[in-house]
């Protein structure tokens, strides 16, 4: 990389800083502010939703999957349960989006259960988001710093990490602080292109640089099994859990294995009750669809969007299969007794080590700043709309709409600043802090979920049942993510964790049969009394 690959990468950041400025003249109400006045076109949410969904983790580890020893298509099955998860929030939640002029996602919950469920479900979402979007900062300036430190490599690493993550957090808060939902919307737009640009580029650099080109990747990947789809996941398992405080094992057997992330129903089930929480209750992704004004085009923008990420995906493990037919790790003799990304330390490291070693200049440039644009989608505005709608307007309900106004730019500054916080406090910690967000985001993603099922099938359930089914969901999921840090920090070295893939069906399952039995037990002993 050259000085030209870094004026690309501050060319971008420039660019989408003066992009927010420019929209600042329309934001004139929180109609505005929040939904773009319901007058952003769906293909333009589609796109929106498709780069929210990619991340900075997506660019640089779905390539390192395919390229890890037994490493194949398998994540693919994952991304089944995602379509399966669109078609479901369609027909079920988004007709109920548009029964009024909502904000938020969780002001149904307010007009369904009451004034607590909705503050519980919405003060939840902005804990979470501000701890993920807090991490996902920090891997992006890693990532900036280890670019700018390859041209002035006396700088500490550390202090670089600093200042990268003030540069990106400033520019995150400047575009979306004056330019509101609609900005981020069309930020993303180009942030797609992009990336998918970039992406392109370095798959062609990569099979140009391989004897035979992609003919030899398949091949390659043909006899590697690269290519292998569909894993069924039946097979005679036995789980282990410790008790707590007693030093024996509870252990038993099932014939199918809840532990094995990518397998065809942990996949279609489990990805589809996962996006069902991410795409259909969780504001961050519901606020896109608000930004049109008819449900037709909100299904229209998730359907395609579906589309999209599965051929998006497909490329991103193929190139996989190229970087394995590129670095051929197969022909070292250590590789028979390998685990893992060997020769790397782990799958992360594989692409960009490619981008910063063997990508012309210029494109290595356009792919680090494709990096960034996979990281930098804002959810400011969609925390500043919940914590204005949700957590602020019930002590403060008769303000006129500058008043909120005023308060969602002060929100938009203040969370902006605390991502930066929640960045630098896990910067010494980045591989553990990952985990920790993604196992409580698991934790948080079930119950609220769960929530809205009680909401659309459950029509005796009020706001006690909602809450009891909530906290109960909450309670067994922290025991779940208990077993989960006992096996990864070593105490009960035989434990085995149940997958993530399953956390959103368990939480949103346990609320929702929760409340039911709940609500059940209520009537039965109703009738009794006027008996």
């Amino acid at each position: 990389m050259n000085f030209v690959d870094l004026a690309i990468i501050f060319g971008y950041l420039i660019g989408i800083t003066a992009f927010g400025i420019w929209f600042s003249k329309k934001q004139k109400t929180t109609e505005d502010y929040f939904v773009g006045n319901r007058s952003v076109p769906w293909w333009a949410i589609a796109m929106s939703i498709v780069a929210t969904e990619t991340s900075t983790i997506t660019f640089i580890s779905v390539p390192g999957i395919v390229f890890a020893k037994g490493g194949n298509f398998e994540f693919l099955q994952l991304v089944f349960g995602y379509m399966l998860g669109r078609i479901v929030i369609s027909a079920i939640f988004i007709p109920l989006y548009f029964k009024g002029k909502l904000q938020t996602v969780y002001q149904l919950l307010g007009d369904r259960f009451g004034t607590k469920v909705k503050m519980l479900a919405s003060a939840l979402f902005v804990v979470m988001r501000n701890i993920a979007d807090g991490i996902r900062l920090l891997l992006t300036a890693i990532v900036l710093a280890a670019v700018y430190t390859a041209f002035q490599p006396n700088f500490s690493p550390n202090l670089v990490t600093v200042l990268s993550v003030i540069l990106l957090g400033v520019v995150m808060i400047i575009f979306t602080y004056y330019g509101g939902m609609e900005a981020v919307i069309w930020v993303e737009v180009i942030q797609l292109l992009i990336y998918l640009g970039g992406a392109i580029a370095a798959a062609i650099v990569i099979a140009n640089q391989i004897d035979g080109g992609i003919s030899t990747a398949i091949q390659i990947g043909q006899k590697f099994q690269k290519f292998n789809l569909i894993d069924w996941g039946f097979r005679d398992t036995k789980y282990f859990f410790p008790l707590p405080l007693i030093s024996t094992n509870v252990s038993f057997s099932l014939p199918f294995d809840f532990t094995k992330t990518f397998t065809f129903w942990a996949g279609l089930i489990g990805g589809c009750f996962l996006t069902m929480s991410t795409h259909g209750t969780d504001q961050y992704l519901v606020q896109r669809y608000l930004c049109t004004d008819k449900p037709k085009l909100a299904m229209i923008a998730l359907l395609s969007s579906g589309a999209v990420i599965l051929a998006q995906f497909i490329g991103f493990l193929f190139i996989g299969v190229l970087l394995f037919a590129f670095y051929q790790p197969f022909n070292l003799p250590e590789y028979a007794n390998a685990t893992g990304a060997f020769p790397f330390s782990n799958s992360d490291r594989v692409f960009p080590d490619f981008i910063t070693k063997y990508m012309p200049s210029g494109l290595s440039g356009l792919v680090v700043a494709a990096i960034f644009a996979a990281a930098l989608s804002s959810s400011l505005n969609s925390i500043a709309a919940t914590a204005v709608n949700d957590l602020y307007k019930p002590f403060k309900p008769s303000m006129d709409d500058q008043h909120y106004l005023r308060v969602s730019h002060l929100l938009t500054l203040i969370v902006g600043i605390l991502q930066i916080l929640v960045a630098l406090l896990f910067m010494n910690q980045e591989r553990s802090a990952l985990d920790s967000a993604l196992s409580v985001a698991s934790l948080i993603n079930g119950p609220i979920l769960g929530v809205f099922l009680i909401g659309s099938f459950i029509k005796k359930a009020g706001q006690s049942e909602a809450l009891i089914g909530m906290t109960t969901s909450i309670l067994v999921m922290s025991v779940i993510i208990y077993f989960e840090l006992v096996k990864r920090f070593g105490f009960y070295p035989d434990t085995t964790p149940i997958a993530w893939t399953w956390y959103v069906l368990i939480g949103s399952s346990i609320t929702f049969l929760v409340a039911l039995v709940v609500t059940f037990l209520k009537s039965i002993i109703g009738k009794q009394k006027n008996v």
